[in-house]
């Protein structure tokens, strides 16, 4: 026995227990063997389908199907008149009286010629802005005997003092920074002692100062070059440094970035300089306003996703450093789009489509290609014309209709003469 008869047999078996169930001694729809073994034009279903005849159907179990009405042997509904019209081949039309209409709250809406802005809505992280990081180094072997910042986070100024340092270096290079002061008058000379100093970090100030009094520093102050935030103390008081040892970083918090990750499908969109919004949960109802500041040239590889980076002012202060923040990138519009409400897409996976209604209670469900999604409007690449009906609510029920109808004329051609016999 072939794979075909297995499943002839096993569809009969099918519909004689639902007879059974329904209380009667056999089903009122023809058996699907003589559907399948009846000449082209003269089954029941061709019969349905050219003549327009009534058949009664069940609104939660499409496959119970009755010439007369009754209710639901499975959920004991009530069933629903439906005439089935295929003059659009493999794509039924389902018609369906106004009553039944009404009672599932059916529901259209016109395919329209409008503008969609694409925007890109995501979840970003705040960092720090790299471009505004300054480290700080010493410039010489030594140890830090005093040190005026205690804890990463404290706030800074550009040329505070962070601590003290001896290094012999440093003094050997202010003992000939002297002597060239005392014992030339070479201006030369002079000169080339005082870069030395700065070479090895000593301030402007205190080369000054030793200069004034004609007398060397045992400990020499190191300052910030930058203004801003302490984001890493990498020394202690009493520490030996080295030029190699990064002793502090400071952060400008003023202006500062967001990361954030977006979808494949979606970078056509992205273009910098493009504008962005962010809202964070610390204080509902703020926005901050930036741009795209660069976009990386590489996906991730395990989620697929392009990182973007934004900029943003922060001269208040309240954006933190690793806050989450929704974003809205802004790509623009896009006009003269063929558009229908997101609810009337049925998505399955593999194909889209919507439930187009042709007037006087038809329907049929119609394969559609979609673009960009905005705003609650599904962009129609084809598949539609511009005022076209779509079925917005309720449109579940008549594509399942429409599809169980599809694949019962799909068997019966399987076995007509001319469609051949299928293994």
């Amino acid at each position: 026995m072939n794979t075909y008869t297995h499943f002839v047999c096993a569809a009969c078996a099918a519909l004689l227990l639902s007879g059974c169930e329904d209380g009667r001694s056999a089903p009122d729809t023809a058996p699907l063997a003589d559907l399948l073994t009846m000449p082209a034009g003269d089954n029941t279903l061709g019969k349905a389908t050219h003549q327009g005849d009534a058949k009664y159907v069940c609104p939660m179990h499409p496959h119970i199907v009755r010439e007369v009405p009754g209710s639901c042997p499975i959920c004991g509904m009530d069933l629903v008149q439906k005439i089935i019209d295929a003059e659009h081949g493999n794509t039924p039309t389902v018609e369906i009286s106004n009553a039944v209409i009404n009672s599932l709250g059916v529901r259209t809406a016109p395919a329209r010629s409008t503008t969609l802005w694409r925007h890109i809505e995501t979840v970003g992280r705040v960092t720090y802005d790299e471009t505004r990081l300054a480290h700080v180094h010493p410039r010489a072997t030594g140890w830090m005997e005093t040190l005026k910042l205690r804890a990463e986070g404290d706030p800074i100024q550009r040329g505070q003092p962070i601590g003290e340092l001896y290094s012999e270096e440093i003094l050997s290079a202010q003992v000939d920074f002297l002597i060239a002061l005392d014992q030339s008058g070479s201006r030369i000379r002079i000169d080339k002692a005082r870069n030395r100093l700065r070479l090895l970090g000593v301030t402007e100030d205190t080369i000054s100062s030793i200069q004034r009094r004609r007398k060397s520093l045992n400990r020499v102050p190191i300052v910030a070059n930058a203004g801003g935030v302490v984001t890493r103390l990498g020394v202690r008081q009493g520490m030996y440094v080295t030029p190699e040892m990064e002793i502090l970083t400071i952060a400008d918090l003023t202006r500062i970035w967001v990361m954030v990750d977006v979808y494949e499908h979606q970078i056509d969109w992205l273009r910098s300089g493009a504008r962005a919004e962010i809202r964070v949960p610390a204080y509902p109802g703020r926005v901050w306003k930036g741009a795209v500041e660069y976009i990386y040239p590489e996906l991730d590889p395990r989620s697929h996703t392009l990182k973007v980076r934004l900029a943003f002012d922060n001269r208040d202060g309240l954006l933190k450093a690793h806050m989450f923040a929704r974003v809205v990138i802004y790509g623009g519009p896009k006009r003269q789009v063929l558009a229908v409400p997101a609810e009337a897409v049925i998505e399955t996976g593999r194909r889209s489509s919507v439930v187009r209604a042709l007037g006087d209670g038809r329907f049929r469900a119609m394969d559609v290609t979609t673009g960009m999604t905005s705003n609650g409007q599904v962009e129609i690449l084809s598949g539609l014309a511009p005022g076209d009906q779509v079925v917005v609510s309720g449109q579940f029920l008549i594509d399942s209709e429409s599809s169980l109808q599809a694949s019962f004329l799909r068997m019966q051609e399987a076995n007509s003469p001319a469609g051949g016999h299928r293994h």
